[in-house]
């Protein structure tokens, strides 16, 4: 059970200050009954709440798959640069949205956008193995050594240490595209990963979280929200 203003506050852009005026108007109904008491507590699963006869679908939190395009950053504020969060729409927007991991300014693909920090704390931490699956193309072909050298895991020449990571040529030529699964988030992880075996990305793309694919009828910006059961593919092991 949570306070009806604070739920109501947190479904969109109304502050608990609207939702009290909103609700001081009769505007508010709770199973049938007009509310104007915001401190009242409801149950979100059992409970109807209407805004003008409007029945409301009260969420906690939202769970939201965007396919992100060049030159946008992976944060819930840019200075003077465009981020994931100014692409939500206003039906999926709510107040504390960020992005659950991010992605190069120029990498494109699968960002999870949450108000839920437990949820992206699972998710992200290593200890969950929860394998986050890209595809680069790369500035020449890669060896099988190399191949080898990326799945035992490596140590940059800096110090840090990367764990072990699955990888598939997915398209041999020249400028190969390869498959790369990870499970760390590490700053330019992929990256370092390729250029530690000598070679370069040129273009990179996140496909998948956990076993959850990218909806392939997302164009670049565009979203949409995850549903309870894809929730289940992210965090499967």
């Amino acid at each position: 059970m949570e306070r009806l203003d604070k739920i109501l506050a947190s479904q969109g852009t109304l502050s608990r200050r609207d939702v009290k005026e909103i609700m001081k108007k009769g505007r508010v109904s709770v199973n049938g009954t007009v509310v104007k008491d915001s401190s009242i507590k409801v149950d979100i699963y059992k409970d109807e709440v209407c805004l003008d006869s409007e029945k409301i679908t009260l969420k906690k939190h939202i769970y939201i798959m965007m396919n992100k395009p060049q030159g946008v950053v992976s944060a819930s504020e840019g200075e003077k640069e465009e981020t994931v969060v100014d692409l939500v729409p206003d039906e999926f927007y709510r107040k504390g949205l960020f992005p659950a991991g991010r992605l190069d300014k120029d990498t494109t693909g699968f960002v999870l956008i949450t108000d839920d920090g437990d949820f992206a704390h699972k998710i992200l931490s290593p200890k969950n193995h929860i394998f986050k699956t890209y595809l680069a193309r790369l500035d020449h072909e890669l060896s099988e050594s190399d191949i080898r050298m990326l799945e035992n895991g490596i140590t940059l020449g800096d110090g840090t240490i990367l764990k072990e990571a699955k990888v598939e040529i997915v398209e041999q030529s020249d400028t190969p595209l390869v498959k790369i699964m990870i499970c760390e988030g590490k700053y330019h992880q992929v990256k370092r990963m390729f250029a530690a075996a000598g070679n370069r990305v040129v273009a990179l793309h996140r496909s998948k979280m956990g076993e959850l694919e990218l909806d392939s009828a997302l164009n670049p910006g565009e979203c949409r929200e995850i549903t309870p059961e894809e929730l289940q593919k992210i965090q499967k092991i």
